[in-house]
């Protein structure tokens, strides 16, 4: 039998405890997104999710601990520094100009490359990506659907040629239909070798996507291993629903 290849981790964050004015919302958190890899991150609200997005992202200093990205501590890097090495993010809230143009988001969404033909070269492949971006790139954003504003910020995304994309609720505020296109997308891109770290409400879309998946609860891992195996268990009417569990309040390793 030939030996099993342990995924390369592209980003970690090791034994983090981060929170706010000296209160402590992640207590000792680790976890790591695979390179070429879908990592899913559920929990309910408090559990610790948007407090973790911005300890990766540079936003917030954790106390202890220690993050990575391709092998190096980027804990000093600002955020800036951070997109430039390779890290995308696509936020809950609206993260596109409306009184800009199509055209003039995708520009913006490249704004710390200098090379002026790449930028054009990426440009024109977001169009060929998504050609309702292509048709309509000289209208204004803020006269776009929901859904097609989710792919204008994919596209800014992609502007920036990212190894691992960190998207914050993808599927809020989208039609079933929209939801699926998403993914659909974040499937084909991950094939093409970009990495996704997603947080993610919608439990039953993202678990069919993922390749591996977190359940936070105050602040600790609660779970960790394959989607197929926290659908084994009850952890997550219990994260959700409040319903007793049968398994310990320990972190649970599941096997892949």
């Amino acid at each position: 039998m030939a030996p099993t290849t342990e995924p390369s981790s592209l980003a970690e964050l090791r034994n983090v405890t981060a929170g706010y004015r000296g209160s402590a919302i992640l207590q000792g958190l680790s976890l790591r997104a695979n390179a070429g890899g879908i990592t899913g991150i559920i929990g309910p609200n408090g559990a610790g999710k948007s407090t973790l997005l911005k300890v990766l992202l540079g936003y917030l200093r954790p106390m202890s601990g220690s993050v990575w990205f391709d092998g190096s501590d980027i804990l000093a890097l600002p955020p800036e520094e951070r997109i430039s090495a390779g890290i995308a993010y696509i936020a809950q809230t609206k993260s596109y100009f409306a009184s800009q143009t199509i055209d003039e988001n995708l520009l913006i969404g490249a704004y710390l490359v200098r090379d002026r033909q790449l930028i054009a070269e990426r440009r024109e492949a977001v169009f060929r990506r998504f050609p309702i971006l292509g048709t309509r790139r000289r209208q204004l954003a803020g006269v776009l659907s929901g859904g097609e504003a989710r792919l204008l910020e994919i596209g800014r995304m992609l502007m920036t040629a990212p190894r691992l994309a960190v998207l914050d609720e993808p599927s809020i505020g989208l039609s079933p239909k929209m939801v699926d296109l998403v993914y659909d997308e974040v499937r084909k891109l991950s094939s093409e070798g970009v990495a996704f770290l997603i947080v993610e409400q919608n439990v039953r879309k993202l678990l069919a996507v993922a390749d591996f998946v977190y359940a936070l609860d105050n602040g600790r891992n609660r779970f960790e291993g394959s989607p197929a195996a926290l659908a084994d268990r009850d952890l997550l009417a219990e994260l959700y629903f409040g319903r007793p569990s049968r398994h310990t309040p320990d972190a649970t390793r599941a096997s892949t």
